[in-house]
């Protein structure tokens, strides 16, 4: 991995928008699958940033599931005009491309 630190950051800076974004969402009719990707990218994103703050050996497993996630996540909130879809989908790319090897 290029900086582990900045994975690291970028990984909790995501977990954060991707937890506010799902509760926004919670009101909005056909939000589903947003707040479902929001959920799983923030404990993905959690996750990677704990393995990766360990040294563990499965940190790059983790984190190539990372940027697949954070994609799939950033890709449904740019169908959405709110905010907080907006802010999590930059997040979301911020992560996925501070976690790709």
């Amino acid at each position: 991995m290029k900086n582990v630190n900045v994975c690291i950051e970028a990984c909790l800076a995501c977990m954060v928008e991707c937890e506010k974004c799902a509760t926004d969402c919670l009101t909005m009719e056909g939000h589903e699958e947003c707040i479902k990707l929001c959920r799983d990218c923030a404990d993905i994103c959690a996750l990677c940033a704990r393995l990766c703050a360990r040294g563990s050996k499965f940190a790059d497993a983790l984190c190539a599931l990372c940027v697949k996630c954070c994609e799939a996540c950033a890709q449904e909130c740019n169908k959405h005009d709110m905010e907080c879809c907006k802010k999590c989908a930059d997040a979301c790319k911020k992560c996925a491309d501070a976690c790709k090897m």
